[in-house]
């Protein structure tokens, strides 16, 4: 970050969630001895939290989202905000490319590099050109873009990004994904840690759908089918269990051949052990979209739309 190669002048924001494994202190070295650095505190450890104590003290133009877990381009800044200033777009991102750097993780980039474990988020496949997309990955925006938006969703504890990309398109603006803008993200190193945060992700995608309909896409159905059919298949009378069976060794057979070819420059093991990657994603994710439905009330408008049920609207009472 330090490293930003940007013509004219930028700060680096640093929100705090008073992290206890040494990064506070690490961060207050930073600021001693570099003034572009300046340290906030998140009192509320949440992430949209932390995003909007950042907006409420930025002081530049332009304000960039640079998570932690990731390594981006040095001209990440510069090709941000160039193609904010020709005009005909409001948010400005790159894709989201996997790097693993352990076992577990490096079997997450494995699994993220395919259909099966992307669906339909396109800003999570590389690209040699510019594309329209329905959200973003972190990425560049104007301030007064997001100040006109009341900054981040504090509610979208999860999926906030998702959320934002909902009101700013439903207000006109573009959201691009660029190549200059591709970063390189760090997936989680063990199956318990992937199976927290989709099972997070799963949950606040629904609460996401109910708010913005139109954000839903047709594949956000697929985990949550798979795990019904997964739980039906355990508990449904006889009669149904055969049809429900079917389903789960489709889903077994898709998986088997993906991670087949997914593994052929991978060791064994990690092609072995690849399939325990997709269910703990699909299933987390599944599992979290049902009971977000209970949490959040169920997205029926979102439901609706993703299955082509054309302009069915869907009321309370």
């Amino acid at each position: 970050m330090r490293r930003q190669q940007f013509d004219g002048s930028f700060e680096l924001l640093f929100i705090d969630g008073f992290s206890e494994d040494g990064t506070r202190a690490v961060l207050e070295e930073l600021a001693g001895e570099d003034p572009q650095v300046r340290l906030l505190d998140n009192p509320a450890r949440h992430i949209p939290c932390a995003l909007n104590v950042g907006l409420a003290h930025a002081r530049g133009e332009f304000v960039a989202r640079m998570d932690a877990h990731t390594y981006y381009p040095d001209n990440y800044l510069q090709r941000g905000v160039e193609r904010l200033r020709r005009g005909d777009v409001a948010w400005v991102s790159g894709a989201a490319l996997p790097y693993g750097v352990g076992g577990w993780s490096k079997r997450a980039e494995l699994a993220l590099g395919t259909w099966l474990g992307v669906g339909g988020a396109s800003f999570r496949r590389g690209a040699d050109r510019e594309f329209d997309s329905d959200t973003g990955f972190t990425g560049v925006l104007r301030r007064a873009t997001l100040e006109s938006h009341g900054g981040w969703d504090e509610e979208s504890l999860v999926n906030e990004d998702a959320e934002l990309a909902a009101r700013v398109r439903q207000a006109g603006g573009r959201i691009v994904c660029i190549p200059e803008l591709a970063a390189r993200y760090v997936p989680r190193d063990s199956l318990k840690d992937l199976a927290h945060q989709y099972w997070r992700y799963g949950q606040f995608r629904a609460r996401t759908s109910r708010l913005h309909p139109e954000s839903m896409r047709r594949s956000n159905l697929l985990p949550p089918v798979l795990f019904l059919t997964v739980i039906g298949r355990a508990f449904a009378p006889g009669r149904l269990r055969r049809p429900l069976g079917a389903g789960v060794a489709l889903y077994g057979l898709s998986v088997a051949g993906v991670s087949i070819r997914s593994a052929k420059d991978a060791s064994w093991r990690d092609g072995a052990l690849l399939p325990l990657v997709f269910l703990t994603m699909h299933l987390a994710w599944g599992g979290g979209f049902l009971v977000g439905c209970v949490r959040f009330g169920p997205p029926f408008s979102a439901i609706a739309k993703a299955i082509g049920l054309g302009r069915w609207r869907w009321r309370r009472g």
